[in-house]
Order: structure tokens, then sequence, then C-alpha cells
């Protein structure tokens, strides 16, 4: 939490992108949503992602949870080349290595938190341990007693707990966080926070995707996306 903020790290990577770049086919033209995107988050860093609806944060995101493959570039992820998987590679490194924290919470609505919480490590085919590992992290994110309620049941702060104790039930390299505040009050966004922190001294490598300056300044330091591009970030060494 002491380096200044923006200076290149130098711990390993765990995310290191080279001339990243990715173009949707829109009718007879292309949309280029990312150019040429050199990026480097270090092993335990907490970085924010800032821009403009429309800069390509999501573009990104998607990229580095492995949801989508790029057009051109490479995408290291803890030293694997991880830019041309098949669908298949790619949902097993997001399941064994990427954690999401999603704005919208995306909970199962029919099924209590901790059967939410399980999902990803019934999906492994994991079997031992699975409904101890997601009651300690439900424990953990503070509803240990809230375990079988429903998302409906849940307020949005407790929803955003459930989809915090589901990112880190497999123990994942990087939590991916979109908008992880967006749908809180001020108070609840910053309990969130607090959460996040604490994960991240705990080790985990956190790129949180947020449109507000003083969220992001719980952040070790921050990027901005325009036009697809980075404006400040750290150039793969």
């Amino acid at each position: 939490m002491n380096r200044p903020r923006n200076q290149q790290p130098t711990a390993n990577p765990v995310i290191e992108t080279c001339q990243l770049s990715r173009v949707y086919p829109m009718g007879s033209s292309e949309v280029q949503a990312l150019r040429d995107v050199s990026l480097y988050i270090a092993e335990g860093e907490f970085v924010a992602l800032m821009g403009s609806s429309g800069s390509g944060k999501s573009t990104l995101l998607h990229l580095l949870g492995c949801l989508d493959t790029p057009t051109a570039g490479s995408y290291l992820l803890e030293g694997q080349n991880v830019s041309q998987l098949s669908k298949d590679l790619r949902a097993e490194v997001r399941n064994r290595r990427i954690g999401f924290i999603f704005q919208t919470f995306n909970l199962l609505s029919r099924i209590p938190a901790l059967d939410n919480v399980a999902l990803p490590l019934l999906y492994r085919g994991r079997q031992q341990q699975v409904w101890e590992r997601a009651r300690t992290a439900l424990e953990w994110v503070g509803l240990g007693e809230r375990m079988h309620h429903r998302p409906n049941e849940l307020s949005g702060g407790e929803r955003q707990r459930v989809a915090i104790a589901r990112a880190i039930v497999t123990e994942p390299t990087i939590l991916l966080a979109d908008e992880p505040t967006g749908n809180l009050d001020s108070r609840t966004g910053e309990e969130i926070l607090g959460l996040l922190a604490q994960l991240n001294r705990k080790g985990s490598t956190i790129l949180m995707v947020t449109h507000d300056a003083k969220i992001a300044t719980h952040a070790h330091r921050t990027l901005h996306m325009q036009d697809g591009q980075i404006l400040n970030g750290c150039v793969a060494q």
C-alpha cells in the first residue's frame, strides 16, 4: 500500500499483455474496441481501471477474464500464454485461476447463498470439502448466519458479499471486480471495499473497474482508458 501510485511494479507479473487488440465486425464495417494494449499487473497489486462508457474497459476485462480471445497481441497469465486457448481450456482457466465480482451480483435466485458459493467448486467436479469451503468463505465475508437465505431475502450489500465469497472460494490467482460498488449505497460500498482491501492484504491480486475516482483511491494505482487504449499503463518488460 505504500508504493507511489502508477509506479512500475517490480514483483512477478500475474497479468502481462503485449499489444492486445480486439476488433468486432459490425455489419460491413469493423469496430476496434481495444488498440495495442500493453499492460503489466504484478502479484499482490490492487489496480483500479477507469474510463468513460465505450472506452474499452469491459472488452479488456472480458479478455483478461478469458471470456473472449484477442484479435491480435498476447496475454500471459502467470507466464502462460492464454491468448488463443480453446473455449473449453479458457473455461478451465477461469474456474481455477480467476474470480469474478460483478456489479449486478449474478447470483442464482432460486438457490440459497451457500449453494451459490459452492457452484464454482461443483462445476470443477470437486466433491471433497465443497460445503465446508463454501461455509468458510461465507463466514469470512460475515454471512455465517445468512448462508441459507436466497438472494431475494438478502440486502444488496449482503448479495455482493455472497458474490465475493463465490469469487474467492476457488482460491483464484486474480480477482476481477466490475463496478463492485455500483449498485450499493456509499456506506455499504465502503464495507465492500474494505473486504477487497483485506483480500489484497492476504495476497489476492485485484483489478477493479470503476467510474468513481474516489473509489479508485482504494487501489495501489489507477489506469485510465480512452478510445480502446490505456493512457498510463505499465508496459511489460
